[in-house]
């Protein structure tokens, strides 16, 4: 794609931004957490679209010095790095990222690089990265901008946020709760594809500021409603309770309106694989699983399936019923169960964790299609599995709740 290479930077600038690199890999993170501090002290309104918790927790600093560092190494062919751009620009377009907040964040990290390099960052170098960053920002506003046309477009698609009804409030464990939505103007409203998310504004009375989230679509898509399923975050050790999910436990209720963004994301099923599927949640992390299992069940009613969940134990095992249902009425699919802790009673598949020789005992080829989803620890251990068993990378698919870290250290 041409709009993905430096077209517009000579090779003197180029080699500049490429001799950085070490200097980012040493104090990338610096940079991009002094980058959010300052930019949020100018621009206060912007928190109304940033995860303040992934902020606090240092998530989104690392998450985007990671991002400025492969565009830094790869500054010769940014089209190498248009997966990853696909990505953030996805959920870019779920936030409502527009083109006029570019510059706001180019002059703030600007800023930050000088700031955090003192003399190092000289103005040849921060001449360097004006322009090199506004090469990679044109990449992200141009595939933003087919993106927001393609929903535009779409049979009752919309750009922004639409107001939907909480239709149904249904608990699925101790902690987590499907919410059903239906448009509030009884309109027409897309589909979407297994694996995909919408964003919620949340707009709660005790907070400043809204919070955006992003959710899960936990349904074949099809239904007259979208349902996402949250887990409930409880305050643990130090850490506070998660605000939003809070909010939709406790304060939302049938009747509620919550604002959404259309469908989005690029972790989805691949329909016309027919080889066997492999589908691995830990956790809340069974949303977009269970998405890609009830859509085969109906798309590829041959296709031989194997669902695994893992769970603290039974009173955290959501959506158990309905699985148990579809592999009752479906031959071809496989389920099974691992529990942390099980309860006195409870009965599981495995007791402990998904280990390699567990998972390897149970799957009938290496040769196959992989999803997995769940907490960061979880998912580096199964990437882990996967790639000790030889499966090929092109066949790993997984989906990270919250900024993309690197499970494959």
């Amino acid at each position: 794609m041409s709009t993905t290479t430096a077209t517009g930077l000579d090779q003197k600038t180029r080699d500049i931004i490429k001799s950085t690199v070490p200097v980012l890999q040493e104090h990338g993170t610096a940079i991009t957490t002094r980058f959010y501090q300052t930019m949020f002290k100018k621009h206060p309104e912007l928190k109304n679209i940033f995860n303040q918790t992934n902020q606090r927790k240092g998530d989104q600093p690392k998450a985007l010095a990671n991002t400025v560092l492969a565009a830094a190494m790869h500054i010769d062919q940014l089209e190498s790095i248009l997966p990853v751009v696909k990505q953030i620009a996805e959920k870019h377009r779920s936030l409502n990222i527009k083109p006029e907040h570019y510059p706001i964040v180019g002059e703030n990290l600007l800023f930050a690089i000088k700031d955090v390099l003192g003399d190092a960052a000289t103005d040849e170098i921060i001449d360097a990265w004006a322009k090199a960053y506004g090469e990679i920002a044109n990449v992200f506003i141009t595939v933003e901008k087919e993106m927001y046309k393609e929903v535009q477009d779409s049979p009752g698609g919309w750009v922004d946020y639409r107001d939907f009804k909480v239709v149904k409030k249904e608990k699925e464990s101790d902690v987590i709760t499907s919410f059903y939505l239906k448009p509030v103007d009884e309109k027409v409203f897309p589909s979407y594809r297994p694996g995909q998310y919408i964003t919620i504004k949340a707009e709660i009375d005790s907070q400043e500021y809204n919070h955006l989230r992003q959710y899960s679509l936990s349904q074949a898509p099809g239904e007259e409603y979208y349902r996402i399923s949250v887990k409930r975050e409880d305050a643990i050790g130090a850490g506070p309770a998660g605000v939003v999910s809070t909010f939709l436990h406790e304060q939302v209720e049938e009747g509620s309106i919550l604002p959404i963004s259309a469908p989005g994301g690029d972790f989805v099923l691949d329909q016309e694989d027919n080889r066997p599927l492999i589908l691995i949640s830990g956790g809340v992390g069974l949303t977009p699983m269970m998405s890609m299992l009830e859509t085969t069940i109906k798309v590829q009613p041959n296709r031989e399936v194997i669902y695994i969940q893992a769970a603290r134990s039974g009173k955290f095992h959501a959506m158990k019923d309905r699985v148990t249902e579809i592999v009752e009425g479906n031959k071809q699919v496989k389920s099974y169960t691992v529990y942390d802790t099980p309860a006195e009673g409870e009965t599981c598949d495995k007791e402990g964790y998904v280990d390699y020789e567990w998972l390897t005992s149970i799957l009938p080829t290496n040769d196959a299609a992989f999803y997995f989803c769940g907490p960061k620890g979880f998912m580096r251990a199964q990437y882990k599995n996967l790639r000790e068993f030889g499966v090929a990378d092109t066949d790993i698919h997984f989906e990270i709740f919250g900024p993309a870290d690197d499970i494959k250290s």
